[in-house]
């Protein structure tokens, strides 16, 4: 007789593994991941940033949230941002700017002077700016780390190497995965980032068209060496991104290429590109590549995240579609999605938060 638990989870990323934590106090829990450890595709390849404006508008009150969260379990660690503009970009630095007015997110608005205090060898076509002091970065092992920990504590059993082969909906869900074993539960959570769609397949749910877009992240060496202080560095158009971390530095194209779910890797011409940009933000050589790697980010149509009951099929629960802002949203997030799936009202962290934007039955 297969073992039964109130609640299945697929995936042990950050979504899944941070909504495992939540749950735990309340319902037996089976955490299942594919892979020989939890984290290996996207959580382990993030660029690792809490930066309120990052997703926009409808995202911000999910980072908002999870950010004094984070900040006193120890996840954060000063860093500030500072987004670049050119002439002819005033308009949209106007929109990025405006779009956070009266959510109380600290932006600064900065001239061509105070570039050059922040950023030493800015290039001199970019002539407008503004700052983020509060952006920081995340831990985000140790984030990983402490919701696993805190699940397995709670009683969560998660079985790695152990991919979800089929799921068929009796009374319960009726489960088997790729080790062999089988299981039976009442409610089955989709968090497989990448994989949400093909889980919800697998389910017999219809999938929502969560589409993963690959990210490409190199590591470099430059001269003169990036200062540790530098801040995260991006330009209004979206089209770079670096930083400094553990010494070295990380720059991205800010690439969002459609690729099927895989144990993704970065494209030359990405890399190519994510070099150049950078090259017309500041003067600085770039002497080396040291590593390079890339991760998938996965959008549902709207870019909004999805949580709740699939609309046609209450006991298959969404917890996907959290796009390059998973990390950073994590404790709002499995907290939210905890109380919708428990029917339970909102807490201190989650008071402000409009669950209807994100829940699953807007695609009904």
């Amino acid at each position: 007789m297969s073992e039964h638990f109130d609640i299945a989870i697929v995936g042990a990323g950050i979504a899944g593994a941070s909504l495992a934590a939540e749950l735990a106090p309340h319902a037996s829990v089976l955490l299942l991941e594919a892979e020989d450890r939890p984290g290996y595709h996207s959580t382990g390849r993030s660029a690792a940033f809490w930066a309120e404006t990052y997703g926009g508008p409808l995202i911000q009150p999910l980072t908002t949230a999870s950010g004094a969260w984070l900040a006193q379990r120890g996840f954060l660690h000063d860093r500030g941002a500072l987004t670049l503009a050119r002439a002819g970009e005033e308009q949209a630095l106007d929109n990025y700017v405006a779009g956070f007015a009266g959510a109380g997110v600290r932006i600064e608005r900065l001239d061509r002077a105070e570039l050059d205090a922040r950023l030493p060898g800015v290039r001199p076509d970019w002539i407008y700016g503004v700052a983020e002091p509060d952006c920081k970065d995340i831990d985000v092992a140790g984030l990983h780390g402490w919701y696993l920990a805190e699940a397995a504590r709670g009683g969560v059993q998660l079985r790695c190497r152990a991919g979800m082969v089929e799921a068929v909906h009796e009374r319960a869900w009726q489960l088997r995965t790729a080790d062999g074993a089988s299981y039976s539960c009442d409610i089955l959570v989709n968090a497989a980032g990448a994989w949400a769609d093909p889980v919800a397949q697998l389910a017999g749910v219809r999938p929502l068209g969560i589409v993963p877009m690959r990210r490409t992240v190199v590591q470099i060496e430059v001269a003169p060496p990036a200062p540790t202080t530098l801040p995260l560095v991006l330009d209004i158009a979206g089209s770079f991104y670096f930083k400094p971390e553990n010494g070295r530095l990380w720059v991205s194209p800010h690439d969002e290429t459609p690729c099927p779910p895989c144990d993704a890797a970065p494209e030359e011409i990405d890399i190519a590109i994510a070099i150049d940009r950078f090259e017309q933000a500041v003067d600085w050589r770039v002497e080396r590549v040291e590593h390079k790697w890339a991760g998938l980010r996965s959008f549902a149509p709207d870019r909004l995240p999805v949580y709740g009951p699939d609309p046609r099929l209450p006991g298959f629960f969404w917890f996907a579609g959290q796009g390059g802002f998973g990390i950073q949203t994590a404790p709002a997030a499995a907290r939210l999605a905890a109380q919708i799936l428990l029917g339970r009202g909102p807490d201190d962290v989650t008071s402000g938060l409009d669950r209807e934007l994100y829940l699953a039955a807007r695609f009904a």
